[in-house]
């Protein structure tokens, strides 16, 4: 089941069923995103017998699946990005066997063809393709294994970071705020069956394809997480209850072979570069840039759709 919400003069927009082929819709029974997932067991059963899509689906009216969540918390779970990025800071972080995970902007995600407004190019303009998903109500202190159950749907996202602003936040161990600006969602928030084989031990197991200016950037796969969402959603309600609508991310897709695949966002690939050529060369990004993420599985198909944004002047 793939689902959308569209726009309707409000914050919260109105949630609609998507047809198998992405070209149509129909009304849920319900009228948002948050209402769904405030009541998933009785709703799921309503959504997931529509089977009949009147209306076509207007990619121009699509907002983000969840225009805004009481939660975002972001993890770091591909060690491949992680131990790069440390050592391009010069951040020594201390030995730990649990999940990296920080709290962010929830209050906004723009939707996947809104344009994504700075106030200052100078800042380290940057993309990060990831995977997130979106938990009904969790438990405090629910385990890994029973987490699975509370996983609704799986999305995908651009987590905006200004890398300028992020190095000196990290440093200073209380972190970031004016480093991480809202973040965008692609177009369809899916229930985990619809990935079929490519969700498996809660992981997204499809090649994230990411272009910049039309360029291909980067295609790494999801599979290689340290941690699956499981364990994420496990370890965000060690100590707390997780209101339904927490929405939960993988961190940058990244893999070890970044060198072959490429990257899921531009610090990435400069850190490669001042690895193997002493300096950074590859510029951050600049008004009028676009970037467009899309997971693609064996078949070419696109369960999330694709996010297609530029970037403005504020």
């Amino acid at each position: 089941m793939r689902l959308a919400t569209l726009r309707d003069g409000t914050k919260d927009g109105r949630l609609v069923v998507v047809s198998p082929d992405g070209a149509a819709c129909a009304a849920a029974p319900v009228g948002t995103m948050q209402q769904a997932l405030e009541d998933w067991i009785e709703v799921a059963g309503q959504l997931a017998a529509i089977d009949t899509f009147p209306d076509a689906l207007d990619p121009a009216q699509i907002m983000a699946p969840l225009p805004r969540a009481w939660q975002w918390l972001d993890g770091s779970a591909f060690q491949s990005h992680g131990d790069l990025m440390d050592a391009v800071l010069g951040i020594t972080k201390p030995k730990t066997d649990k999940p990296l995970m920080y709290q962010g902007t929830s209050d906004k995600f723009y939707g996947p063809r809104d344009d994504v407004r700075f106030n200052d190019e100078t800042l380290g303009i940057d993309f990060e393709g990831e995977f997130g998903v979106i938990v009904d109500a969790v438990p405090m202190g629910t385990s890994a294994a029973d987490a699975m159950a509370h996983i609704r749907l799986v999305v995908q996202i651009n987590d905006w970071s200004l890398r300028t602003l992020a190095g000196p936040e990290m440093k200073t161990g209380f972190g970031w705020v004016q480093a991480k600006p809202p973040c965008g969602m692609a177009p369809f928030a899916v229930t985990p069956d619809e990935l079929g084989a490519d969700w498996r031990d809660g992981r997204v197991c499809l090649n994230l394809n990411v272009d910049w200016n039309g360029q291909r950037f980067g295609a790494a796969n999801g599979e290689p997480m340290g941690y699956g969402f499981h364990e994420l959603v496990a370890h965000a309600a060690r100590t707390r209850d997780l209101v339904a609508g927490t929405v939960i991310g993988s961190g940058t897709v990244s893999n070890a072979n970044f060198r072959d695949v490429g990257s899921s966002c531009i610090a990435e690939r400069r850190g490669i570069e001042v690895i193997d050529e002493g300096a950074a060369r590859t510029d951050f990004m600049a008004f009028g840039d676009t970037v467009r993420m899309e997971a693609v599985d064996a078949a070419g198909r696109a369960p999330f759709g694709a996010i297609e944004q530029k970037v403005v002047k504020a």
